[in-house]
């Protein structure tokens, strides 16, 4: 393997560990960070099966407890949802996509470091809303897990319910669009030689990630991350618009 591909599997932990920290999903940072090694298709295909181990990382060390009745108010219309953000991917220009991610990294941090206190009403509706609002943004765009971290938060949930509960819909999301994601030829045969490593790097990202959590405020890390997906946002856009 190339040093820059080592330098990507290091990346991949990166995003690992703070999105686990953050609470906003690894998804919010490898995409972008994957957009510089890979085309933007091929990018959307190696998101979905590192996230589908990752998730099963989380489920593993954050089996607490899990609300069953957000699993279906947010899962079932996120599973829909990324199925149908998943066929429109297919159908739009790379470098389309490229803008409208950093766009919309720009504009997802900003909006939380802005509105600090951003509340979501914690009922059916709004519930259903964010759900299909983040499969519809994780099928075209690759990530979606602010969007649905923000509507969980309304519901108030302890720390580990929320992130155990999170990735039960996560991977049902990600394994639904794994699939479409193959048949648009997204997962391709160059990618499956880092699947071994960031199935260890979900295991090793969520281990310190949990370790991490015990010693730094939540809202602290979460809002260093902020900052970090806004210079993301921006080194984004302009790569997608200049380079």
């Amino acid at each position: 393997m190339k040093n820059l591909e080592y330098l990507f599997l290091l990346l991949a932990l990166f995003a690992e560990i703070i999105g686990t920290v953050g609470g906003f999903g690894s998804s919010v940072f490898f995409v972008p960070v994957a957009n510089f090694y890979f085309d933007f298709q091929t990018v959307l295909g190696i998101t979905a099966l590192f996230h589908v181990a990752s998730n099963l990382s989380k489920i593993a060390m954050f089996k607490k407890g899990i609300d069953k009745r957000l699993i279906a108010y947010l899962g079932i219309p996120a599973v829909i949802f990324v199925i149908i953000g998943g066929i429109i991917a297919k159908h739009l220009n790379e470098y389309l996509l490229e803008i409208i991610l950093g766009i919309f990294l720009i504009g997802l941090s900003l909006l939380f470091l802005i509105k600090k206190n951003l509340i979501i009403k914690a009922n059916k509706r709004e519930a259903f809303l964010g759900g299909a609002f983040s499969g519809l943004f994780a099928g075209v765009l690759g990530t979606g897990g602010a969007i649905r971290g923000l509507t969980m938060a309304a519901f108030n949930l302890e720390k580990n319910v929320f992130i155990a509960t999170s990735a039960i819909i996560d991977f049902f999301v990600d394994f639904s669009r794994t699939i479409v994601y193959f048949f648009n030829g997204f997962i391709t045969k160059e990618i499956l030689i880092y699947i071994p490593f960031l199935i260890v790097i979900s295991i090793i990202g969520t281990y310190l990630g949990k370790l991490l959590l015990r010693r730094i405020s939540q809202d602290t890390f979460k809002r260093m991350s902020l900052y970090l997906i806004l210079m993301i946002g921006l080194a984004t856009l302009f790569s997608a618009l200049y380079c």
